[in-house]
């Protein structure tokens, strides 16, 4: 019984890795080229900027860009003082200043304590990573760079006209999956990178223009990606534990598409969380079992 049971879970893994796989091949084929270039042109992604020399061939390069009202002399103070147990990052602060000693919003003024770094200070990440100051160019740049030709993070500033400038961020990156502590940052630049550069822009434009976005509004849309990749997670083990059927897959690949329209597509944060609920209505659909019905009398891929 037991071999019999173990070998009835088959056609479910293979089920999910194929589920997985479609996901992964739509993530690259439409969701990644779209987040590595979020926001800019092709004028500034082509461009060269300051910091390409640290990784020449970086396996992660993105580009993003926002348009703020303001001079780069407006905005230098808010990009130097950024950084974990400093100022926060402008952007998802239930996340990224949790258990910051400096509380957990991310400053709404500009604190002169953090304005004087030199190149080679530390630029905490967060209670476990950090990186360093490579270049300091007042008005125009600051690169952060990481482990050893791993690569580095760019702001630049470049003037639009009198009143507008472009802030413009660079990533160039090469995972490095041989090294166990290294995993989750990788990881984390290549899935959930978009979603925390793309806030610290709209957060630094916020506070040069004097909109700072309520906290309740950020972790409303912070609840709706977290939903909606957990979502995802419990499709799949649901498929690996209960019985196999066609309908349940394609709940289950409906789970992987609105994940994948909920973190990369540009939609709001109410569509994304009514996206979401029609999946977990299908999910729960798809799941649950009839009254009429016996364990039974499921069968694999049945219709």
């Amino acid at each position: 019984m037991q071999k019999a049971s173990r070998y009835s879970r088959v056609p479910n893994t293979i089920a999910v890795f194929a589920l997985v796989g479609l996901v992964v091949m739509a993530y690259l084929r439409w969701a990644r080229p779209y987040q590595v270039r979020w926001g800019a042109t092709d004028e500034e992604v082509q461009r060269t900027m300051p910091g390409d020399e640290l990784n020449p061939n970086p396996k992660f390069l993105a580009t993003r860009a926002i348009t703020i009202e303001g001079k780069p002399e407006d905005i230098w103070p808010w990009l130097v003082q950024m950084g974990y147990r400093r100022t926060g990052f402008y952007g998802y602060d239930i996340l990224e200043n949790l258990g910051s000693p400096r509380g957990i919003w991310s400053a709404d003024r500009i604190l002169p304590e953090f304005q004087h770094f030199t190149v080679g200070d530390e630029v905490p990440i967060s209670p476990v990573a950090g990186m360093v100051f490579y270049a300091i160019e007042p008005n125009r740049y600051l690169i952060w760079s990481g482990y050893e030709n791993g690569g580095g993070f760019t702001w630049a500033l470049y003037p639009v006209d009198e009143k507008h400038t472009r802030l413009v961020s660079r990533i160039r990156w090469s995972h490095n999956w041989r090294k166990p502590s290294q995993l989750p940052f990788d990881l984390f630049t290549e899935f959930t990178d978009h979603l925390s550069v793309r806030k610290i822009l709209q957060g630094v434009k916020g506070r040069v223009e004097g909109r700072i976005e309520p906290m309740a509004q950020a972790n409303t849309e912070f609840a709706v990606y977290l939903a909606a990749a957990w979502i995802f997670v419990g499709a799949i083990v649901l498929i690996l534990l209960r019985p196999l059927t066609w309908r349940r897959w394609l709940a289950g690949l409906a789970a992987g598409a609105g994940w994948l329209t909920t973190w990369y597509a540009p939609i709001s944060t109410r569509i994304g969380a009514l996206l979401e609920v029609l999946v977990l209505w299908g999910l729960g659909g798809a799941f649950r079992k009839r009254a009429s019905q016996k364990a039974g009398q499921y069968s694999y891929f049945e219709s």
